[in-house]
């Protein structure tokens, strides 16, 4: 008679009416013991990117980078002397699945902390869900502001550190001498909040009314031809630049129409927020040279860090045999995701646990020389890094070419200025 068995992890035992399998009874009932011990031998870590739907041409490669990044601390023998698990989840585009599986991550998966999210539409979803359960998320994206919660790390620029440098470039000689702005957005909470932030930044420096067009379409949206064609009229009223916050799979037609119209950066220059070397990679990149991206990071960058970080990356992306294979490529927000769970584990490390209110102190003032050849600081206040700027034009190959940067990180500010009544808030 089988007095015990396993199955699916779970020890069942049956008492023998003649009461001689005692030794195998002792042994259930010492596996029975050991579980506990099984369940806390690692730290689960939550994912939380959209894998399917509109976002996922940007989305999937910070999943990758992830779990890259969880393989390398693994290997180097993990943190508090356990491995890291991670915990994947897919809220497919969907903005209220969003907080649906981060809600998952905290109370079903017991996740010590989570990286995820891309738009802000899909962090706002979440955030009451961080807020309400004590969790901890670290987001790796570029963003408006205008947010500052104790739950949330934001190792991504606030739009001093990204927006206003971009168009303060553009107004410059070097960048053209621009005098007409038309602000090009996806339909959501990111542009429109940014925009708002450089309308008055443009009124700030003189810039008239007129002199600004505000236009958005919904996430994945295909057809510029109509949109392409009113900037190239708008552009007759003088130099003019283009400031894109489109997101997510629609930047492949957006691209594409300015190829297809003959818009040239040379005439009209587009300056995007949000695409990168992964947004570009499936594009005929060609007619799009000199065109310009501003973030906190290019694959392009010159440093020892960033050689050590785009080889681990092609190293795992061949070992994990990821689909794009040798034409995958490292980002802005993938070195964020780098750096975000890098500082979380060594704050965990300091703090010698991974409960939230001592790795939240822990967090406070972290350092890490990131890819980018500059050290970065996670605030000791406002949960924001310490970052610097770069401009860069794309190149035929797909990749930027940095034609300015800032030379030291610059400290965020959640609370844009030019937002009245942003004065009385603490930055």
């Amino acid at each position: 008679m089988n007095i015990f068995n396993i199955n699916n992890g779970k020890c069942h035992i049956s008492f023998s009416k003649t009461g001689k399998n005692l030794v195998g009874i002792a042994t259930g009932l010492a596996m029975v013991w050991m579980a506990p011990a099984w369940a806390v031998d690692t730290i689960k870590v939550g994912i939380l990117h959209s894998l399917s739907g509109t976002m996922a041409i940007s989305e999937t490669s910070l999943k990758d980078v992830a779990l890259m990044t969880i393989d390398e601390i693994n290997a180097k023998g993990g943190i508090l002397g356990k491995k890291l698990e991670p915990v994947v989840v897919d809220p497919a585009s969907n903005w209220p699945l969003f907080a649906e599986k981060a809600r998952g991550l905290l109370q079903k998966d017991k996740v010590a902390v989570v990286f995820g999210c891309w738009t802000s539409v899909s962090r706002k979803s979440v955030l009451p869900v961080f807020e309400e359960l004590n969790g901890l998320l670290f987001y790796p994206v570029q963003y408006e502001g205008e947010e500052l919660s104790q739950n949330v790390f934001y190792t991504g620029a606030a739009p001093n550190q990204q927006a206003i440098p971009a168009v303060e470039y553009l107004m410059s000689a070097d960048g053209g001498g621009a005098k007409r702005f038309f602000l090009l957005g996806t339909d959501y909470v990111y542009p429109r909040t940014t925009n708002k932030i450089l309308r008055a930044f443009l009124k700030s420096k003189g810039v008239a009314e007129k002199n600004i067009e505000e236009v958005y379409t919904p996430f994945g949206h295909s057809d510029y031809q109509t949109i392409v064609a009113n900037i190239k009229k708008f552009a007759a009223g003088g130099k003019t630049a283009v400031i894109s916050t489109i997101n997510g799979d629609s930047n492949v037609p957006f691209y594409k129409e300015l190829g297809n119209q003959g818009i040239k950066a040379t005439d009209i220059p587009v300056v995007a927020f949000s695409v990168g070397e992964e947004e570009l990679r499936g594009i005929d990149t060609k007619p799009l040279v000199g065109h310009l991206a501003a973030w906190n990071y290019f694959m392009s960058v010159k440093s020892p860090e960033n050689d050590i970080f785009v080889k681990t990356w092609k190293d795992y992306v061949k070992k994990k045999n990821l689909p794009g294979g040798d034409k995958r490529v490292t980002n802005d927000p993938m070195e964020a995701t780098y750096v975000g769970i890098n500082m979380w584990a060594q704050a965990v490390q300091k703090a010698g646990s991974t409960n939230v209110d001592a790795v939240r102190k822990a967090m406070a003032g972290q350092t890490f020389k990131a890819p980018s050849g500059f050290t970065l600081k996670m605030d000791e206040t406002n949960h924001h890094l310490w970052k610097p700027v770069m401009i860069g034009e794309v190149q035929a190959n797909g990749q930027f070419d940095i034609v300015w940067k800032t030379d030291k990180p610059l400290r965020a500010q959640p609370w844009s200025p030019f937002i009245p009544g942003n004065e009385k808030k603490k930055q």
